[in-house]
């Protein structure tokens, strides 16, 4: 069987819902361009050979830039419901010790935050984050978050 694919365009798009794994680990760039990194685990169900349903989980790398990255360090925290729309990216780097390194990490354009229970145990609706967002969060007492100022080399980044 043949498949032409002159004229195809290439696509690289991932949407994946899980749990955060750990809490978000939010810096800034030397320019002041905000970086949210954080992993997310998905779960996979399926029957093995002998018919035994198996589990398979995934951990994965996220990771967001901009207003979206620092609204998801004000929401999000470890075992947070989120639905990620983007693009696979790879990272490489050369690490302390001299030996290149690299690591595959999904690139969020798109977060939704999926818990239905706020941490007060208030009803909740899904939000939506995208990169060009122009959210302004809501709280309570109509506090902003204190969202620390990280003094980062360029050296330090990995890409």
């Amino acid at each position: 069987m043949y498949i032409n694919l002159k004229g195809l365009k290439m696509y690289n798009k991932i949407i994946l819902i899980g749990n955060l794994t750990r809490d978000v680990e939010l810096k800034y760039t030397p320019s002041g361009t905000a970086i949210a990194n954080f992993g997310i685990a998905t779960n996979r169900t399926y029957k093995d050979a002998s018919g035994q349903q198996e589990q398979e989980v995934m951990f994965i790398d996220v990771k967001v830039f901009g207003r979206s990255a620092e609204i998801a360090n004000q929401y999000l925290h470890k075992g947070s419901k989120v639905l990620i729309e983007g693009r696979l990216a790879l990272e490489q780097w050369v690490d302390r010790n001299g030996q290149k390194r690299s690591k595959h990490v999904v690139v969020a354009e798109k977060v939704q935050f999926m818990d239905t229970k706020s941490s007060n145990g208030e009803a909740n609706q899904a939000r939506d984050y995208g990169q060009s967002a122009n959210y302004a969060p809501q709280t309570s007492n109509n506090n902003q978050a204190n969202i620390p100022s990280i003094d980062i080399n360029e050296d330090e980044i990995p890409f």
